[in-house]
């Protein structure tokens, strides 16, 4: 199986399945995004491989958002 990394472009950290981001990354986003992907993911959706709608447009979000954040740096 292959290693499942921060979610942050670019980031090659490993983290556990049902961790979205590394430390670093998590941290840097929002907390209003950080709730957000807490609010739709639902457990096992790691395994099974089927996030929800919802889940997806947050991850999204987020990923964009911190992508936005890294470049104002």
């Amino acid at each position: 199986m292959a290693p499942h990394v921060c979610h942050a472009t670019h980031c090659t950290v490993e983290v556990p399945p049902e961790m979205f981001m590394c430390r670093k990354h998590w941290y840097r986003l929002p907390k209003s995004y950080r709730d957000a992907i807490w609010a739709y993911y639902r457990p096992g959706q790691e395994v099974t491989k089927t996030p929800s709608r919802e889940y997806l447009l947050a991850a999204r979000a987020a990923i964009r958002a911190l992508e936005r954040i890294e470049a104002s740096r």
